[in-house]
């Protein structure tokens, strides 16, 4: 399959031209007083845009599946210990982000659902607990395939948790699942039955949804200042979420996964990458452009709400909550 890349100057005229007028940060305030609360925060505010995050709950993972056995032991311990982590499992937030502008409500991506883990699926209730119908959303841009991003797609009973929305999808992302070998092509960290479940459910959920999807690639966008940006390595088609303006935003997915690991140690391989390589050389790619740029940062899997910004440190880089 054909590597895309953002140019970085294409990337830089879409920001300037974009621009609207500067991204007001909140500073992480929490939206008005109502049930649900602590799961939804206001990330910023401009003009008719505004940003949150809505939690999807967490899940659990094996410990193997973020950090290769070749990792040095004494590294690999301390940075789980600096996180607050260790032994055979880590616990994940599943944080989804939130657009809303002008007559749009954009999600990027759905959650876990309801085939997932019971401490996780919990993004359509705490979407209502802020006043936001699921009906309401109009478009639903799917980073990737994975369960915890696409299967909240559905109810239990497979009726559309989103009713009037449309999805995008990577046209790469699309062809990936849709290959009858798929199951067989996933990481080898993936024991064989969990790897033909999630390839199964995968295409159910993707079959289910057909009819609303239109496919797309770097650098289309789906409403006036919010592009897609082509990040593959963790599979194949993963793509990202860029939001111009000052400063800007990237909806990263999960590009970067770890809120050390990832940043201090951005060339270890990570198992449950579909492409070590293409990770790797993702990650550099998205910190140099993080850091350089100053822009603001959403990653499903740090820590809620995942918003901060990205410095450079002692060779590496840091995540610096916001």
């Amino acid at each position: 399959m054909s590597k895309s890349r953002t140019p970085r100057i294409a990337r830089r005229h879409f920001l300037l031209a974009a621009a609207a007028g500067a991204l007001a940060v909140t500073g992480g305030t929490i939206t008005p007083a109502r049930p649900g609360q602590a799961n939804t925060r206001t990330i910023l505010k401009s003009g008719d845009l505004e940003v949150l995050v809505v939690s999807d709950g967490y899940f659990v993972l094996p410990t193997g599946f973020l950090v290769a056995p070749e990792t040095p032991t004494p590294e690999r311990e301390a940075v789980l210990k600096a996180a607050g982590q260790g032994g055979e499992q880590l616990q994940l937030a599943n944080n989804v982000t939130i657009l809303r502008k002008g007559s749009d409500v954009v999600l990027v991506d759905a959650g876990t659902g309801p085939h997932h883990q019971p401490s996780a699926g919990k993004l359509a209730e705490n979407l209502r607990a802020v006043g936001i119908q699921p009906a309401a959303i109009t478009k639903v841009v799917l980073t990737h395939g994975h369960p915890d991003h696409l299967w909240g797609v559905l109810h239990a009973d497979d009726r559309p948790v989103y009713p009037n929305a449309i999805y995008f999808v990577s046209s790469v992302e699309w062809n990936v699942w849709a290959d009858p070998d798929v199951a067989q092509k996933l990481p080898a960290v993936f024991p064989k039955e969990r790897a033909a479940s999630i390839a199964t459910g995968t295409k159910h959920h993707f079959s289910r949804i057909k009819d609303k999807v239109t496919m797309v690639r770097g650098g289309d966008e789906i409403v006036g200042g919010i592009r897609i940006v082509t990040t593959p390595g963790h599979t194949p088609g993963h793509i990202s979420v860029e939001v111009a303006g000052d400063g800007g935003l990237v909806i990263a997915g999960d590009a970067l996964t770890h809120r050390l690991i990832s940043f201090r140690y951005p060339s270890w391989r990570v198992p449950v990458d579909c492409d070590a390589d293409d990770g790797i050389a993702t990650r550099l790619r998205l910190l140099d452009q993080l850091a350089t740029d100053k822009q603001r940062l959403i990653g499903a899997h740090l820590p809620f709400p995942g918003s901060g910004f990205v410095e450079r440190k002692d060779g590496s880089y840091r995540f610096v909550t916001s």
